[in-house]
């Protein structure tokens, strides 16, 4: 009897120490720093326009998980009624623990097409560091997997499109 409790003790620590080892080969996501009370929502890749809200308050809010494949093509907006309102974008495939995209920094939009599987997270926040009243502000994200190329033709073309009813300034004084 104690041979038989001996040897299922035995498998029982190889099993667990081979299920330890497999998993620290597995590539790990690690996430940066949460507030507390953060809870963390994952997202699937959304087929048309998707409209995420919330609210920042303090100890509440909400942060995304979006995974992404190669060869994607996505628009992130952003927008709020409070000019303390921020969202950050972290990419969790990087070593790196900076976001890569902030609004308060790079604009409302990210408009990104990806070079490689990853996973984003993506981080609304009410700003710290400024004087301010209450406890939090609205926002609303839009998720745009299907965004429109843009309308903008390089300078070249510009030129080249032949004479114009109004010439340019830079024209009139010639």
């Amino acid at each position: 009897m104690r041979g038989i409790l001996l040897g299922l003790s035995v498998a029982m620590l190889i099993l667990v120490g081979a299920a330890a080892a497999s998993a620290e080969d597995a590539p790990r996501q690690t996430l940066p720093q949460l507030d507390r009370g953060e809870k963390i929502e994952k997202l699937g890749f959304p087929a048309v326009l998707e409209k995420l809200t919330g609210w920042t308050k303090f100890g509440k809010g909400k942060v995304y998980t979006l995974p992404l494949k190669k060869g994607q093509h996505v628009r992130i907006t952003f927008s709020s009624k409070s000019k303390y309102t921020f969202m950050a974008i972290f990419d969790l495939s990087s070593n790196d623990d900076e976001s890569f995209f902030g609004t308060d920094e790079d604009g409302d939009t990210a408009d990104i097409t990806l070079n490689e599987d990853t996973t984003w997270l993506i981080k609304p926040y009410y700003s710290r560091v400024t004087r301010r009243r209450g406890l939090g502000a609205p926002y609303e994200i839009l998720i745009d997997p299907n965004p429109p190329a843009s309308q903008q033709q390089p300078a070249d073309q510009q030129k080249d499109q032949g004479p114009t009813l109004f010439p340019s300034r830079s024209k009139q004084g010639q």
